[in-house]
């Protein structure tokens, strides 16, 4: 009988467990299943800034998909949506679980546009008191083949098992940056969409200019707040109007600075 190549990979990543080897070593084994360029993985825990559990970028790359990340840009990404909602655990590609209009939206556009990468895989793993977990496999050169896909979704159960070990406490990791300790952006992250053009913008076109920004189609931000399209097309171009833009851009622009200046 033949023994396949990871298992001994296997053995590595159960024997570094509660160490500090074990982020590397759970990658290296999925890069035995199915090769890829980089490693991250996200802690979400409801709506403060995400944690940086584990990344092997190069530090140049590293700015773009940590320190940029996190400084805003995380609000709109889909992976981080998705932990929101939640979704029931597993593996996911980014396209699956992004807006209708993702591609084409300025989150894209601006910013996950520098990160160079032909596709992106999450698996999402559910933590104790809320908190979840995103190991993310990133590949520059193509995307995932659906054989990769199902190679790699196959380790599911051995993924969350390690995760749910190892990040048990990531929800405590979490209490230890809320507000007024080291992380004290996490109170104006959780309210900066609802203040967004606070002052300047209706709810509504707030609630319009938020969806828009993560990338929905004027026809999707509609079904998801009960009005048509053309109504959606209104909102945008008062919004447009009274935060004198002219842009999608623009309007990515505004939203990050005032997020960044504090607001």
């Amino acid at each position: 009988m033949t023994v396949p190549v990871w298992t001994g990979l296997a053995a590595e990543v159960v024997a570094a467990l509660q160490t500090p080897a074990l982020p590397a070593a759970l990658a290296s084994l999925l890069r035995q299943v199915a090769p890829f360029t980089y490693t991250v993985m996200f802690g979400y825990h409801g709506t403060a800034r995400p944690l940086d559990l584990h990344d092997d970028f190069p530090s140049l790359k590293r700015q773009v998909f940590v320190t940029d990340y996190q400084a805003g840009p995380y609000l709109l990404d889909p992976f981080y949506q998705a932990a929101q909602r939640p979704v029931a655990p597993g593996l996911y590609r980014l396209r699956d679980l992004a807006p209708d209009r993702f591609y084409q939206g300025e989150y894209f556009r601006n910013y996950y546009v520098q990160t160079g990468l032909a596709e992106e895989l999450g698996y999402f793993v559910d933590l104790p008191q809320g908190a979840m977990a995103v190991l993310s496999l990133m590949r520059a050169e193509r995307p995932f083949s659906q054989r990769e896909f199902r190679d790699l979704a196959a380790m599911v159960p051995l993924v969350s098992a390690v995760a749910r070990r190892h990040w048990a406490d990531l929800s405590q990791q979490f209490r230890a940056k809320a507000p007024g300790g080291p992380d004290g952006l996490q109170s104006r992250v959780a309210q900066a969409f609802g203040s967004f053009g606070n002052g300047i913008l209706t709810p509504r076109e707030r609630e319009v200019a938020e969806h828009t920004l993560k990338g929905h189609s004027a026809e999707a931000v509609g079904a998801l707040l009960g009005i048509s399209p053309g109504t959606v097309r209104i909102h945008r171009r008062n919004i447009y109007t009274k935060l004198r833009i002219s842009s999608q851009g623009e309007l990515f622009s505004r939203f990050i600075g005032a997020l960044v200046a504090g607001g």
